[in-house]
């Protein structure tokens, strides 16, 4: 359109395996807004290390230029990457994102995309947010970001998303700040994007299911009092009692809701944080035992045999990533490659 500003130049770097969906799902509403405006608000160019085709983890690929090509720093840096983003830890990664940074873009993660930045050393003191089944992984490795659950969080220059449908929704932030509310609305409807989710909304909502179940309210207080004490174990009669019930009145509850008597419920959630950290970090076993509230390393070998039918050493080979996405070990502390 005559007398347009010039468009928003974003570079959008993809690592192998990174999730297609939350990278569409970046650029599709900003596509949607150029159309809509008759004329480009933005446009975006995709880069990977290599150049040439990078596979995502649904096995479709995209076409991309090597990172080396782009010189000039964009407007908006996206990084997209799934499973092992530590294979990317240093060069020449992060010195293009502090140099970008340097010169004025704005740097945003999708999915696993924060570990990158953290580990460039971009996010510390900021808010910042993995996808859920890496939060723990990343608060540890990371302890001087403030790690938040939020679907997407902005920091000033710095934006983290946990990916998938959520990655829509920070890119309709964008979209508003830099043409208005006007032109943001009308791309979310040509997209078919309902509701505009806000910042600080969860990435794990209560209280209904996406096919519209719930559970009773005294029911998710426990859990959610379980959730928050998974390293100093609290009894369950002392959950019953925060949850306003008695310990008959938790247990008949779990047992009908669940399937599951508190107490396994309880132990189930916290070796499943194990698991994340045996999976997805080097932490001694010794350390994640005490983390996930087991008072012994032995105890904590047979409750993890027990839960996965293998043990914690082996996990950590074999897992439960399949093996084209995985390094071993998953998210090694910074500093140890």
């Amino acid at each position: 359109m005559a007398g347009q500003a010039a468009p928003l130049d974003i570079a959008v770097i993809v690592t192998p395996g990174f999730n297609m969906a939350a990278t569409v799902g970046f650029l599709d509403p900003l596509r949607a807004a150029n159309y809509l405006n008759g004329g480009a608000l933005f446009r975006w160019s995709l880069h990977s290390v290599a150049g040439g085709e990078a596979a995502a983890s649904n096995g479709l690929a995209l076409s991309t230029r090597p990172l080396a090509e782009a010189t000039a720093a964009p407007d908006i840096a996206v990084i997209s990457s799934s499973w092992t983003p530590e294979a990317f830890y240093g060069a020449p990664l992060d010195g293009v994102l502090r140099r970008w940074l340097r010169f004025g873009a704005k740097l945003c993660g999708l999915d696993t995309g924060g570990f990158l930045l953290a580990n460039a050393g971009l996010l510390t003191g900021r808010r910042a947010t993995v996808h859920y089944e890496h939060i723990d992984a990343f608060a540890e490795l990371f302890p001087d970001v403030t790690v938040t659950e939020d679907l997407y969080a902005i920091d000033g220059d710095l934006m983290t998303c946990c990916g998938g449908a959520a990655a829509g929704d920070l890119a309709l932030q964008v979209l508003r700040a830099a043409a208005g509310d006007a032109v943001a609305n009308a791309a979310a409807r040509y997209v078919f994007h309902e509701r505009m989710r806000a910042e600080g909304a969860p990435q794990l909502p209560e209280p209904t299911e996406p096919f519209g179940a719930t559970a009773p309210t005294r029911l998710r207080k426990a859990i959610r009092i379980m959730e928050a004490n998974l390293e100093e174990v609290l009894a369950i009669p002392e959950i019953a009692a925060r949850a306003g019930l008695s310990q008959r009145q938790l247990e008949r509850l779990f047992n009908q809701t669940v399937c599951k008597s508190p107490q396994r419920y309880y132990s189930d959630i916290r070796l499943d944080r194990a698991r994340g950290l045996v999976t997805q970090t080097d932490m001694p076993l010794r350390e994640i035992a005490l983390a996930c509230g087991f008072a012994s390393p032995e105890h904590f070998s047979r409750a993890y045999r027990a839960r996965f039918g293998i043990s914690a050493r082996s996990d950590r080979v074999k897992g439960r990533i399949p093996f084209e996405f995985r390094a071993w070990p998953m998210h090694p502390r910074p500093g140890l490659r």
